[in-house]
C-alpha cells in the first residue's frame, strides 16, 4: 500500500507518468470497436424489457414444492408466452409472463393452481398494462434528456463549452455500452435498470469532473509560459488524478459487485440483476472513459484554437533551439554574455 502510495504523490507532481493523451486514438479505436458491438448486440438481439415496459401479469403463489423449471414448463404451456419463474426466499414462486389481458391472466391463474397444487385463491395476480409501460418509457426519457441538457449547461457555465462537449460525449459513450451488455446477457430491463442508468451517469460525471478541474487550474494563463503545451498539462492532469479515479471507482464497484455477483448469482436473487449490472458496467465504463476518451477529446477541441497552435509551435521552437544549442559546443544554453567575456547560463 505504502508503494501504491508513493506512485500516486509521484503522478500527483508530475515526476512519473503515462502518455494518455498521446495514445489518445489508440483509445478511440478501442472505443469504437466497443461501442460498435453493443450497438450490433443491441440491432439483432434487442433489449429484454420487463413486463412494466411490455404489459403482462405477475403471480405470487403460496410456498410450494414444484420445481422452478416445472413451474417455469406449466406457466409457459398454460400460456403460450415465455415465462420467468423466480424462488423467492420464503419457498414461494414469482411468476412473470408477459403480454396477458384480464381475462387470458385468469386462465392462466387457474391452471397454475391446478399444476402448482395450491388453491387458486391463494395465488396472487397484479396486471400491468401496455400503456402504462409506454408511460414509464417516456418518464425515462424524459429524465435522461434533462439531466444531458442540464449537464451541458453548467460543465459549459463552469468551465468552458469544449468541456461540455466532451463530459457529452462520454457519457453517451457509456450509456451505449451499458445498454449493449444488456442486449448482450439478455438481463430483463425493468424501472430499476433506468434508476441504475441514471446512476451511473452520476458517477461518471464525478470522475470526469474532478479532472476537467485539475486541467482547468493547471492551464490557468497558459499562453504566458512556454515550457508546456496545452496536451502535455492534460496529460499530467489526467496522471495527477488518476490513482484518486481508481480508488473511488474501485470502492464503488465492491458493493456493487457483491450485489450482482453474490445477490444475483450465488443467492439466486434475479430481482438484483436489473439494477446492479447497470451500475457495475456503467461505473467501470464511467471511470474508463474519464481517463481515456473525455480528456483527450477536449485536448483535440482546443488544441484547434489558433492561440494553442502558435502555444505549441513557440514550445517546439523553445525545445528546438535548446537542443541545437547544447549540440553546438556541448554545454548548456547561453543566456547572456556580462563584462569581460565572462558568460551567465543555465540548463533548460
Amino acid at each position: 500500500m505504502s508503494k501504491l502510495g508513493d506512485i500516486g504523490a509521484k503522478l500527483y507532481r508530475g515526476e512519473v507518468g503515462y502518455d494518455f493523451v498521446g495514445k489518445r486514438f489508440v483509445w478511440y479505436g478501442v472505443s469504437i470497436l466497443i461501442t460498435i458491438t453493443a450497438a450490433v448486440a443491441l440491432a439483432v438481439q434487442g433489449l429484454n424489457f420487463g413486463i412494466e415496459f411490455k404489459g403482462g401479469a405477475v403471480f405470487t403463489t403460496p410456498k410450494t414444492s414444484v420445481s422452478v423449471n416445472k413451474a417455469t414448463e406449466s406457466a409457459e404451456k398454460a400460456s403460450g408466452h415465455q415465462a420467468i419463474v423466480q424462488q423467492l426466499g420464503n419457498g414461494t414462486l414469482r411468476i412473470q409472463i408477459s403480454e396477458l389481458d384480464t381475462a387470458q391472466a385468469n386462465a392462466v391463474k387457474t391452471k397454475l393452481a391446478a399444476d402448482l397444487k395450491v388453491p387458486e385463491q391463494q395465488i396472487n395476480a397484479d396486471l400491468v398494462g401496455p400503456s402504462w409501460g409506454e408511460q414509464i418509457a417516456d418518464k425515462a426519457w424524459t429524465g435522461l434528456g434533462v439531466f444531458m441538457v442540464l449537464v451541458v449547461i453548467y460543465l459549459a457555465i463552469a468551465f468552458e463549452w469544449r468541456m461540455a462537449v466532451a463530459a457529452l460525449i462520454a457519457l453517451i459513450h457509456d450509456l451505449t455500452i451499458t445498454v449493449g451488455v444488456y442486449a448482450l446477457v439478455g438481463f430483463e430491463v425493468t424501472p430499476g435498470t433506468v434508476i441504475g442508468l441514471l446512476t451511473i451517469l452520476g458517477y461518471s460525471l464525478y470522475d470526469t469532473v474532478v479532472v476537467f478541474d485539475g486541467l482547468k487550474e493547471s492551464t490557468k494563463d497558459i499562453t504566458k509560459q512556454t515550457r508546456f503545451t496545452y496536451s502535455e498539462l492534460a496529460n499530467k492532469s489526467v496522471n495527477g488524478t488518476l490513482v484518486r479515479s481508481i480508488n473511488t471507482t474501485v470502492v464503488a464497484l465492491l458493493p456493487v459487485g457483491a450485489l450482482l455477483f453474490i445477490g444475483g448469482g450465488l443467492l439466486d436473487a434475479g430481482m438484483l440483476n436489473d439494477i446492479s449490472l447497470s451500475l457495475f458496467v456503467g461505473l467501470a465504463a464511467g471511470a474508463y472513459s474519464s481517463i481515456f476518451i473525455a480528456t483527450p477529446l477536449v485536448v483535440d477541441l482546443k488544441e484547434r484554437e489558433p492561440a494553442m497552435k502558435a502555444l505549441t509551435k513557440r514550445v517546439l521552437a523553445k525545445r528546438a533551439k535548446g537542443d541545437s544549442d547544447t549540440e553546438a559546443d556541448g554545454t548548456p544554453e547561453v543566456v547572456a554574455q556580462g563584462r569581460g567575456g565572462r558568460t551567465t547560463g543555465r540548463r533548460r
